[in-house]
């Protein structure tokens, strides 16, 4: 099985319709990248990309990202087994944000829970 999906990684090279440059970096060049389940729609987590990280995902079609704290790329899922595979790329209207829609395997959080968004700070009670 192992090398069914290496396969299906080599032959998943994802077709952009914008380039890098057509982006609007952060101070740090970075892009922030919303990262949201493609079948529920729920949103799992914020990361952020260089340029190196974008090209990486669409040549290996594994969410690639850079770490600010590490200074370096990482691949979600590389050490934990949690890959995220990505099934769409879209810019928001600013050309800033990036969100990917991904089939997460696992947890996308390093806490283990599925989403990063778990701690509730307010909800608004109906009367």
């Amino acid at each position: 099985m192992m090398q069914n999906q290496k396969e299906k990684e080599k032959t998943n090279t994802q077709k952009c319709s914008l380039t890098w440059k057509d982006f609007k970096l952060n101070e740090s060049g970075l892009v922030p990248c919303i990262v949201q389940d493609c079948h529920t729609g729920e949103v799992l987590m914020l990361a952020y990309m260089n340029e190196e990280a974008f090209q990486k995902t669409l040549e290996s079609g594994r969410m690639t990202y850079w770490s600010r704290s590490r200074r370096e790329l990482w691949i979600k899922g590389l050490t934990s087994g949690h890959f995220q595979y990505v099934q769409s790329l879209t810019l928001d209207c600013d050309n800033d944000t990036l969100l990917a829609k991904v089939e997460q395997v696992g947890a996308a959080c390093h806490t283990g829970s599925y989403s990063c968004f778990f701690k509730e700070l307010y909800r608004r009670e109906e009367a």
